[in-house]
């Protein structure tokens, strides 16, 4: 058995390995090497105390500066609080009915705390926490082991604490001798080791877990950034190889076809972004293998353009396609807008149709029998060309004539299988184009890695209207969002229209005291971490009454909200859209491909409760005709907090590729090969998406060249290994869908 491979179990024992599985997944000494510090202190620094998050564990490097016991009133028992420092911030420690602690916790004295943040009373602590002191009179062994070393700080659980990883790691490395140590195996060749300076892999696991200096640390993550970079991307170089080599159904516009009919009666010219994106798709779908590629566009450029035109490429050739949509509202309004821009082109076989057209049908998991059926219908007799959906679309009883284009609109909504299922309703693998306004960090982190070929729209149709997005410092300045709804009043009587925004819907049973429950599929859950005991978010019911009994008075506000009937937020959407709503009170089921150009303003209830790209793509509502646009976003977040930077962040640029890459940093990439769409679950420990581009891109070259080369591996044994490591089971699953 490999030395990597073997069971926590013989080194450590079976109660710490059973910890250490249950709670961070680490079974094999190659997986407890594997799970790096997060950061390094030394010895006399402190951990920055005002940039804990609420709720999270932490591990902090801190001087205790003053401990108090407090007896109980009318009861036996008492407190002890340990108010740590690090000169700027300070956390206070409770512990309950253990008073001889203050024999041991004495003023001036440092340690390693570990707990989960909390708040009371306005003051953050650690109630219980773990510790470790590190002066010498405290514990001369600690001492003695952090003595002239960076201290490693781990990713660390509650019944788990960093030092106790430490100590785990030390006996796994002593265990290690000079034989053990040769049979691990080398992912990266010899040859790109030598080209780009880096060090062997047992030397890099020593040193990032034992550095003996800052120096050490930086040697060791160079080369383990590389080991995750480049297996990563031979496994994207094999599966772009391995698309290559599909065979596809090229889809090629016939000179007096229908997508020349339709560019004929287009009222407008395309910019020279869309036609140099619709050059390379169709280019792509030319081709006799599966086109593979993401359209990333800015709020408003005219994606939906440039994916019709594919669409009505692939029915010039015969074929069908598929637009998947996330939401009924957005659905219905791409269906909406498909068939005003083809226009008799969109009624083949009807009354005033053209003859070069073709069906456009809409299909949704609300609509009734007879149009259902009516649809299906025409799907499996090749009638429709066109078809627009919800997941509805992958159904078992949904078939096609001719499936040969799937195109996803905002695919972070849609999981893997979905999208999987839908293709797979094709006989041969058809083309794939997938649409993203503002890529949130799954998205990006893709993109980065290369596993998609990727089409950019930076320039915005001409037409549109700046956007001015401001802060509305809802608590620290009332008279403010007094003057946001004056704002909305006075675009209104200019005669334009306003949306307002609100985190929930509000007709559920009301939520904990503390404002946690789960989020319906059109409101968000709250990312506000540096709230503390904070209300509930703000909902469309309320907000609705509030407004239209107050500073909307006597304009006609109307709600929409996802839990509404189908047939009746299609009708508020066509009220509105028609002029005949003035403020449309909604949850995010208007965040993408609501197109109303009348509307000019939106105020954006608990802005601190949504992500970047959210509020990124809500301003987008706005802006999209000759009338500039107005953005206000309403918090009660305190100036400097990190929710107000990320509002300050947004009001700051326009730039939908900046705001996703700051979106990107705060959130992380999330799996890159796996089911979560952000946070902690990544097959990424070391190399960070945005920071290490440099990486990325230089192992994607060396990638390409060795798999174009050795497709199978056959000459790189222990890199396929580390393949098969990387790509377990469900993994390679997800790789293989795509």
């Amino acid at each position: 058995m490999a030395a990597l491979e073997m069971s926590l179990s013989k080194l450590v024992g079976d109660r710490t390995s059973k910890v250490l599985a249950d709670a961070l997944d680490l079974r094999t000494v190659g997986d407890l090497l594997h799970h790096y510090p997060r950061r390094y202190a030394e010895r006399g620094e402190l951990t920055s105390l005002t940039d804990l998050v609420v709720d999270e564990h932490v591990t902090v490097v801190a001087q205790i500066a003053k401990v108090t016991k407090v007896p109980f009133r009318g009861r036996r028992g008492d407190r002890l609080d340990v108010v740590v420092t690090d000169g700027r911030g300070s956390l206070t420690l409770v512990f309950f009915n253990q008073g001889w602690r203050e024999r041991e916790l004495r003023p001036g004295m440092r340690g390693l705390f570990a707990g989960k943040v909390t708040v009371f009373n306005r003051t953050r602590q650690l109630a219980h926490p773990d510790y470790q002191l590190l002066d010498a009179d405290a514990d001369s062994s600690t001492a003695e082991r952090f003595a002239n070393r960076l201290i490693p700080v781990y990713p660390a659980a509650a019944k788990m604490q960093s030092w106790k990883i430490a100590q785990c790691v030390e006996v796994a490395l002593d265990s290690l001798n000079a034989s053990s140590w040769e049979g691990v195996g080398e992912p990266l060749p010899g040859a790109l080791r030598e080209s780009r300076g880096l060090i062997p892999l047992p030397e890099a696991l020593e040193k990032v877990h034992r550095p003996r200096g800052r120096a050490e640390v930086e040697q060791a993550r160079s080369r383990l950034k590389w080991d995750e970079a480049f297996v990563l991307q031979v496994a994207l170089a094999r599966r772009r190889l391995a698309d290559s080599s599909l065979p596809a159904v090229p889809r090629r516009p016939r000179e007096d076809g229908l997508l020349a009919a339709f560019d004929e009666r287009l009222p407008f010219t395309l910019t020279e972004g869309q036609e140099t994106v619709c050059g390379e798709i169709l280019a792509d779908l030319a081709t006799d293998h599966p086109m593979h590629r993401l359209l990333q566009g800015e709020v408003g450029s005219g994606k939906t353009m440039v994916g019709l035109r594919a669409m009505l490429t692939v029915v010039d050739s015969g074929g069908q396609a598929a637009m998947l949509a996330p939401t009924e509202v957005l659905a219905q309004q791409h269906h909406r807008s498909i068939v005003e821009m083809m226009g008799p082109l969109a009624e083949a076989g009807m009354l005033g149709g053209s003859a070069e057209g073709t069906k456009v049908v809409l299909l949704t998991g609300s609509m009734g029998a007879a149009a259902r059926k009516r649809a299906l219908l025409d799907l499996v007799t090749g009638e429709a060309g066109i078809v627009v959906g919800t997941h509805a679309l992958i159904e078992d009883k949904v078939k096609f004539h001719d499936l040969g284009l799937v195109v996803v609109d905002e695919q972070h909504r849609f999981g893997v299988e979905q999208r999987d299922a839908l293709r797979a309703k094709a006989e041969r693998p058809p083309h794939l184009l997938v649409m993203t306004a503002t890529p949130i960090p799954r998205t990006v982190a893709m993109t980065v890695f290369g596993d998609l070929e990727t089409s950019v729209l930076d320039q915005l149709p001409s037409g549109r209207s700046p956007i001015a997005t401001h802060v509305v410092p809802a608590k620290e300045k009332p008279h403010f969002l007094s003057r946001a709804w004056d704002r909305v009043r006075e675009e209104v009587e200019n005669g334009h229209q306003a949306y307002v925004v609100c985190p929930r819907i509000g007709d559920e049973e009301e939520p904990p005291a503390k404002g946690r429950r789960k989020a319906s599929d059109d409101e968000v859950d709250d990312v506000g971490a540096d709230a503390e005991e904070r209300r509930p978010p703000l909902a469309v019911v309320d907000i609705l009454e509030q407004v239209r009994e107050g500073p909307l008075r006597g304009l006609r506000v109307e709600p929409l909200h996802g839990r509404m009937h189908p047939d009746a937020k299609d009708d508020v959407m066509r009220r509105f859209t028609a002029g005949e709503v003035d403020v449309l009170v909604a949850t995010t089921v208007i965040e993408v491909g609501v197109n109303v150009p009348n509307a000019t303003a939106v105020v954006i209830m608990d802005a601190d409760r949504f992500g970047v790209s959210q509020l990124h793509q809500l301003r987008g509502r706005v802006g999209r005709g000759s009338a500039p646009g107005l953005c206000l976003l309403v918090s009660e977040m305190p100036g400097g907090s990190p929710a107000r930077q990320r509002l300050d962040a947004v009001a700051g640029t326009l730039d939908g590729f900046e705001l996703s890459r700051i979106d990107l940093e705060q959130r992380r990439e999330g799996d890159v090969l796996g089911q979560a769409q952000s946070g902690s679950r990544s097959s990424l420990r070391m190399l960070a998406v945005i920071q290490d581009e440099d990486v990325i891109e230089a192992a994607r070259e060396e990638a390409t060249t060795l798999v174009a080369a050795d497709p199978d591996l056959a000459s790189h044994p222990d890199l396929r290994t580390a393949l098969t490591s990387l790509l377990n089971a469900d993994r390679a699953e997800y790789l293989e869908k795509g």
